[in-house]
Protein backbone atom coordinates (compact mmCIF):
# COMPACT_ATOMS: atom_id res chain seq x y z
CA UNK A 1 0.00 0.00 0.00
CA UNK A 2 1.37 3.57 -0.85
CA UNK A 3 2.60 5.84 1.93
CA UNK A 4 -0.10 8.29 0.78
CA UNK A 5 -2.84 6.75 -1.45
CA UNK A 6 -3.81 10.42 -2.16
CA UNK A 7 -0.82 12.42 -3.46
CA UNK A 8 -0.55 15.89 -4.53
CA UNK A 9 -1.74 16.05 -7.93
CA UNK A 10 1.08 19.00 -8.46
CA UNK A 11 4.00 16.38 -8.64
CA UNK A 12 5.25 15.31 -11.40
CA UNK A 13 6.78 12.08 -11.19
CA UNK A 14 8.41 11.81 -14.29
CA UNK A 15 10.92 14.87 -12.80
CA UNK A 16 11.04 12.99 -9.80
CA UNK A 17 12.45 9.79 -11.47
CA UNK A 18 14.58 11.79 -13.92
CA UNK A 19 16.25 14.21 -11.05
CA UNK A 20 16.61 11.66 -8.55
CA UNK A 21 19.93 11.49 -6.46
CA UNK A 22 20.41 7.93 -6.63
CA UNK A 23 20.41 6.23 -10.12
CA UNK A 24 17.07 4.42 -10.98
CA UNK A 25 16.36 2.02 -13.41
CA UNK A 26 13.16 0.28 -14.29
CA UNK A 27 13.61 -3.55 -15.75
CA UNK A 28 11.66 -6.21 -17.78
CA UNK A 29 13.69 -9.79 -17.93
CA UNK A 30 16.78 -8.02 -17.20
CA UNK A 31 16.55 -5.57 -19.62
CA UNK A 32 17.03 -1.78 -18.63
CA UNK A 33 13.28 0.05 -20.04
CA UNK A 34 13.74 3.05 -18.46
CA UNK A 35 16.36 4.83 -15.84
CA UNK A 36 17.20 8.33 -14.77
CA UNK A 37 19.77 10.98 -15.12
CA UNK A 38 22.30 9.46 -11.91
CA UNK A 39 22.76 6.19 -13.90
CA UNK A 40 23.66 7.81 -17.00
CA UNK A 41 26.02 9.95 -15.05
CA UNK A 42 27.05 7.09 -13.35
CA UNK A 43 27.58 4.60 -15.74
CA UNK A 44 28.95 7.34 -18.69
CA UNK A 45 26.27 6.37 -21.07
CA UNK A 46 23.08 8.39 -22.11
CA UNK A 47 19.81 6.88 -21.91
CA UNK A 48 19.75 5.79 -25.51
CA UNK A 49 22.81 3.99 -24.60
CA UNK A 50 21.20 2.14 -21.84
CA UNK A 51 16.99 1.79 -22.42
CA UNK A 52 16.57 -1.64 -24.36
CA UNK A 53 19.85 -3.21 -23.17
CA UNK A 54 20.67 -6.09 -20.59
CA UNK A 55 22.22 -5.23 -17.12
CA UNK A 56 24.75 -7.59 -18.51
CA UNK A 57 26.79 -4.51 -20.13
CA UNK A 58 26.93 -2.81 -16.47
CA UNK A 59 29.02 -5.98 -15.17
CA UNK A 60 32.44 -6.72 -15.61
CA UNK A 61 31.85 -10.09 -17.07
CA UNK A 62 28.75 -12.39 -17.97
CA UNK A 63 29.63 -15.10 -15.59
CA UNK A 64 29.11 -12.72 -12.79
CA UNK A 65 26.10 -11.19 -14.54
CA UNK A 66 24.82 -14.83 -14.83
CA UNK A 67 25.61 -16.07 -11.31
CA UNK A 68 23.94 -12.68 -9.58
CA UNK A 69 20.53 -13.55 -11.85
CA UNK A 70 20.85 -17.09 -10.38
CA UNK A 71 21.37 -15.49 -6.50
CA UNK A 72 19.17 -12.95 -7.09
CA UNK A 73 15.79 -14.76 -8.27
CA UNK A 74 15.72 -16.81 -4.76
CA UNK A 75 15.33 -13.58 -2.74
CA UNK A 76 13.36 -11.70 -4.88
CA UNK A 77 10.86 -14.35 -4.93
CA UNK A 78 11.05 -15.22 -0.92
CA UNK A 79 11.40 -11.65 0.63
CA UNK A 80 10.11 -9.38 -3.21
CA UNK A 81 13.81 -7.04 -2.29
CA UNK A 82 17.04 -7.58 -2.36
CA UNK A 83 20.34 -5.37 -1.62
CA UNK A 84 24.20 -6.18 -1.87
CA UNK A 85 27.48 -4.28 -2.34
CA UNK A 86 29.53 -5.45 -5.34
CA UNK A 87 31.38 -3.91 -8.32
CA UNK A 88 29.81 -2.41 -11.72
CA UNK A 89 31.29 -1.41 -14.87
CA UNK A 90 31.33 2.06 -16.57
CA UNK A 91 29.65 1.63 -20.24
CA UNK A 92 31.02 5.11 -21.75
CA UNK A 93 32.79 7.94 -21.28
CA UNK A 94 36.52 8.54 -20.55
CA UNK A 95 35.92 5.99 -17.81
CA UNK A 96 34.91 3.09 -19.85
CA UNK A 97 35.56 -0.35 -18.77
CA UNK A 98 36.38 1.27 -15.55
CA UNK A 99 35.14 -1.10 -12.62
CA UNK A 100 33.60 0.52 -9.37
CA UNK A 101 31.96 -0.48 -5.98
CA UNK A 102 28.23 -0.30 -6.00
CA UNK A 103 25.23 -0.69 -3.71
CA UNK A 104 22.69 -2.38 -5.57
CA UNK A 105 18.70 -2.83 -4.57
CA UNK A 106 16.31 -3.54 -6.26
CA UNK A 107 12.40 -4.84 -5.83
CA UNK A 108 10.24 -7.61 -7.78
CA UNK A 109 6.97 -6.08 -8.99
CA UNK A 110 5.85 -10.09 -8.99
CA UNK A 111 7.44 -12.25 -6.18
CA UNK A 112 6.72 -15.35 -8.43
CA UNK A 113 8.15 -14.12 -11.16
CA UNK A 114 10.93 -12.05 -10.09
CA UNK A 115 12.92 -10.94 -13.15
CA UNK A 116 9.64 -10.36 -15.04
CA UNK A 117 9.50 -6.49 -13.77
CA UNK A 118 11.65 -4.74 -11.01
CA UNK A 119 12.66 -1.53 -9.89
CA UNK A 120 16.09 -0.68 -9.16
CA UNK A 121 18.57 1.69 -7.46
CA UNK A 122 22.12 2.25 -7.67
CA UNK A 123 24.70 4.14 -5.65
CA UNK A 124 28.56 4.56 -6.36
CA UNK A 125 30.25 4.10 -3.86
CA UNK A 126 34.11 5.50 -5.28
CA UNK A 127 34.15 8.42 -3.80
CA UNK A 128 34.43 6.25 -0.50
CA UNK A 129 35.84 2.84 -1.55
CA UNK A 130 37.82 2.61 -5.05
CA UNK A 131 38.63 -0.74 -7.06
CA UNK A 132 42.77 -0.40 -6.97
CA UNK A 133 43.91 -4.30 -7.68
CA UNK A 134 42.87 -6.14 -10.42
CA UNK A 135 40.51 -9.08 -9.20
CA UNK A 136 38.41 -11.84 -11.14
CA UNK A 137 34.62 -11.92 -11.03
CA UNK A 138 35.00 -14.54 -8.58
CA UNK A 139 37.26 -12.55 -6.01
CA UNK A 140 34.91 -9.76 -6.64
CA UNK A 141 32.18 -11.80 -5.15
CA UNK A 142 34.28 -13.56 -2.53
CA UNK A 143 35.21 -9.92 -1.40
CA UNK A 144 31.94 -8.18 -1.30
CA UNK A 145 30.96 -11.57 1.08
CA UNK A 146 34.02 -10.74 3.43
CA UNK A 147 32.94 -7.28 3.88
CA UNK A 148 29.72 -8.18 4.88
CA UNK A 149 31.13 -10.06 7.42
CA UNK A 150 30.39 -13.37 6.39
CA UNK A 151 32.53 -16.82 7.16
CA UNK A 152 34.02 -19.01 4.66
CA UNK A 153 30.94 -21.48 5.13
CA UNK A 154 28.78 -18.69 4.84
CA UNK A 155 30.10 -17.39 1.81
CA UNK A 156 30.70 -20.43 0.33
CA UNK A 157 26.73 -21.31 0.83
CA UNK A 158 25.81 -17.78 -1.00
CA UNK A 159 28.17 -18.35 -3.86
CA UNK A 160 27.30 -22.20 -4.09
CA UNK A 161 31.04 -23.12 -4.10
CA UNK A 162 32.78 -25.00 -1.02
CA UNK A 163 34.25 -23.60 1.93
CA UNK A 164 37.43 -24.47 1.44
CA UNK A 165 37.20 -22.86 -2.17
CA UNK A 166 36.60 -19.88 -0.19
CA UNK A 167 39.30 -19.88 1.65
CA UNK A 168 41.62 -20.32 -1.94
CA UNK A 169 40.08 -16.74 -2.76
CA UNK A 170 40.81 -15.32 0.63
CA UNK A 171 44.57 -16.13 0.10
CA UNK A 172 44.30 -14.65 -2.84
CA UNK A 173 42.85 -11.21 -2.24
CA UNK A 174 44.73 -10.95 0.71
CA UNK A 175 48.28 -11.78 -1.30
CA UNK A 176 46.93 -8.84 -3.81
CA UNK A 177 46.01 -6.62 -1.25
CA UNK A 178 48.64 -7.33 1.09
CA UNK A 179 46.76 -8.04 3.97
CA UNK A 180 48.47 -9.47 6.84
CA UNK A 181 44.68 -10.74 8.35
CA UNK A 182 41.44 -11.03 7.66
CA UNK A 183 40.61 -7.87 9.78
CA UNK A 184 43.34 -6.32 7.22
CA UNK A 185 41.72 -7.71 4.32
CA UNK A 186 38.68 -6.03 4.87
CA UNK A 187 39.65 -2.55 6.40
CA UNK A 188 41.80 -2.34 2.66
CA UNK A 189 39.06 -3.16 0.85
CA UNK A 190 37.10 -1.11 2.14
CA UNK A 191 39.58 1.89 1.69
CA UNK A 192 40.77 0.12 -1.80
CA UNK A 193 44.19 -0.06 -0.73
CA UNK A 194 45.95 -2.59 -2.30
CA UNK A 195 48.99 -1.71 -0.23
Amino acid sequence: MPLNPHPPSDIDYRLAFDLAPVGLVVSRHRTMVDCNQAVCEMFGASPDELVGQSFQILYPSMDEFERFGERIAPILNTKGHYADERVMKRVGGRWAGQTFWCHVTGRALDRNDPHAAGIWSFEDLSPKRSVKAELTGREREVAALVMKGLTAKEIGKALSISPRTVEIYRARLMRKYQASSSLDLVQRLLTGDPS
